[in-house]
C-alpha cells in the first residue's frame, strides 16, 4: 500500500512505519524488532523533519512504533539490571563462601566419630558462652546445697 499523502516528509519510510504498527497490532513484538523497532528515531527526535506538515496517519503509527519502543528498551535496561544484580549476589555468596572455607579447618573424619569444636573457635559467642557458664555453675549449687 503507498503513501497516499502528498508531502509528508515520512512517505519515504512509511511502508516501514506502517508495518511496524501492524505488527505491534498483531502483538507481534519480534517481527516489529526485527523491522527496525529498536532502531526507530521518532519524528519528536529528528531535527531534519517538521512535525506540523507529517500527516495524521503517520504521526498515529510512529506514537504507536515509540510508545512501543521506549516501553521495549525500558525492559531490556530492566533485564540487564536484573542479571547484574544477580551476578553482584552470585560473587558475593562465593566471596562468602571462600572465606568461610579459608577459615574453617577441615578434618578427615572416620565414619561414627562425632568431631567437637576446637577450643579455639566456640560455637557460641563469649558473651552466651559466660551466660551458660553462669547457669551451669547455678544448677551445680542448687544440687549440691
Amino acid at each position: 500500500m503507498s503513501h497516499w499523502a502528498p508531502g509528508c516528509p515520512l512517505a519515504p519510510i512509511s511502508g516501514n512505519l506502517r508495518a511496524m504498527a501492524a505488527a505491534i497490532a498483531a502483538d507481534a513484538l519480534d517481527d516489529a524488532i526485527e523491522m527496525g523497532l529498536l532502531a526507530h528515531v521518532s519524528i519528536s527526535e529528528r531535527s531534519d523533519i517538521d512535525a506540523s506538515v507529517v500527516c495524521e496517519e503517520c504521526a498515529a503509527h510512529d506514537r504507536r512504533v515509540t510508545s512501543v519502543r521506549d516501553a521495549r528498551l525500558r525492559a531490556l535496561a530492566a533485564r540487564e539490571r536484573f542479571r547484574a544484580r544477580q551476578a553482584r549476589l552470585a560473587e558475593r555468596a562465593e566471596a562468602k563462601a571462600r572465606l568461610r572455607a579459608a577459615t574453617t579447618p577441615t578434618q578427615a573424619v572416620e565414619p561414627g566419630l562425632t568431631t567437637q569444636p576446637s577450643p579455639a573457635a566456640p560455637a557460641l559467642p563469649s558473651a552466651a558462652l559466660e551466660a551458660l557458664a553462669r547457669a551451669k555453675a547455678r544448677a551445680a549449687a542448687k544440687r549440691s546445697g
